[in-house]
């Protein structure tokens, strides 16, 4: 495939992916408040709602309706189709908080062709903001975006869920979350990786780090991150775990491009962690 065409697919599949999560956008939009019912998927922790599967149904059938060579990866569904572009599905990243009332959720979708990133949206439907990328860049609502300028980590804003609710406790995670708030700036748990990694990308914060996301939570944002001007850097040594290997990788230290991450102290983990 020529490089126009390559440019050319993938902003088609931007605009594909696009129109799903503005189709999905207002219905969760609208079910958004304190009667929301959610269960229990892999433990109390870990919920899901009619929603997630609602948007995730949705979102597959216009996929298939609009690209039928697709193979697609949904987080309530697992994979469906085995067509070559292969799409990750996040209905509804932000579930616990959008159980509990508290309004920062959204939805992601991401597009690769042969393990090449092609496309990425993130759409938040209470604010209505649409988060893409392509090959052709990155944008917000259509306006070109761009990662901050900070270069020091004291001055940086830091956004990650660690530690995390879904995994036992360890003996160091407080102390490695003090070591965090530290080294860095301010340092937020906000609950919806894909969010983190849009709010990177457009600047309103310098860094995202994690070390339990899933696939479907990482591929629209890592692309996003580039494409904006950013680094988006594997933990190679959490991802050497799964074999297969799970890609796209979901553990992650996403910056600007000015932050010189090696020197901070989140590279430890990466060194130090079997």
């Amino acid at each position: 495939m020529t490089d126009t065409a390559l440019l050319q697919l993938s902003q088609h599949l931007a605009t594909v992916a696009a129109a799903a999560v503005r189709q999905v956008g207002p219905i969760l939009a609208d079910a958004f408040g304190p009667t929301i019912k959610a269960t229990d998927k892999t433990g109390f922790r870990d919920l899901v709602t009619e929603y997630d599967h609602r948007s995730e149904e949705l979102i597959f059938e216009h996929i298939f309706r609009h690209y039928p060579d697709s193979a697609v990866v949904g987080e309530e569904s697992g994979a469906h189709g085995s067509g070559a572009v292969q799409w990750f599905v996040d209905p509804l990243d932000g579930t616990t908080n959008f159980a509990a009332g508290i309004p920062f959720f959204g939805v992601s979708i991401g597009a690769a062709l042969n393990n090449q990133m092609l496309a990425g949206v993130i759409f938040d439907p209470l604010r209505r903001e649409l988060f893409s990328a392509s090959l052709a860049g990155a944008y917000l609502n259509g306006r070109p975006i761009r990662v901050s300028p900070t270069a020091a980590p004291a001055d940086a804003v830091l956004l990650t869920d660690f530690p995390y609710s879904e995994q036992a406790t360890l003996p160091n995670d407080a102390e490695f979350f003090h070591r965090l708030v530290k080294n860095f700036g301010s340092v937020r748990r906000l609950g919806s990786v894909a969010l983190e990694l849009a709010y990177v990308a457009c600047g309103r914060v310098d860094v995202a780090f994690s070390a339990l996301a899933k696939t479907w939570d990482v591929a629209a944002g890592s692309l996003l991150v580039r494409q904006a001007g950013g680094q988006f850097i594997p933990l190679e040594n959490l991802h050497r775990r799964f074999q297969p290997p799970v890609w796209p990788t979901p553990f992650f230290i996403a910056a600007n491009s000015q932050l010189k991450i090696e020197e901070t102290m989140l590279t430890e983990l990466l060194v130090n962690t079997p």
